[in-house]
């Protein structure tokens, strides 16, 4: 077993659960959003999400972009697993601090 195996996920259920993790965190960050707002804590940042803030659209929109972007990734790991793995990690992180960055929002406000 080389190294590069101790970097990627081996099985395609490693990459479902990776995919998975990023999606939760997308909606999440929806859900934190919209508490935040509704307590007078924060503002959205986003300016095109701004608009739609506080309307069923905003968790719509956050929900159909989360499963769009696990399907767009999911088919890159069938052709270019290590490139999808990368991602993925890349994604699940950014929005893991995002999300951690939100939530800890209400212990400061």
């Amino acid at each position: 077993m080389g190294l590069g195996a101790a970097f990627f996920p081996a099985t395609a259920l490693e990459e479902r659960v990776n995919i998975g993790t990023l999606v939760a965190f997308v909606i999440l960050d929806g859900v934190i959003t919209e508490l935040l707002l509704a307590h007078g804590l924060a503002r959205e940042s986003n300016p095109f999400l701004e608009p739609i803030v506080g309307q069923t659209a905003f968790m719509v929109l956050k929900t159909v972009g989360a499963l769009v972007a696990a399907f767009i990734l999911w088919d890159i790991y069938r052709h270019w697993p290590k490139l999808a793995i990368i991602a993925g990690w890349v994604l699940v992180s950014a929005y893991g601090v995002i999300v951690l960055w939100n939530a800890s929002l209400f212990l400061i406000g």
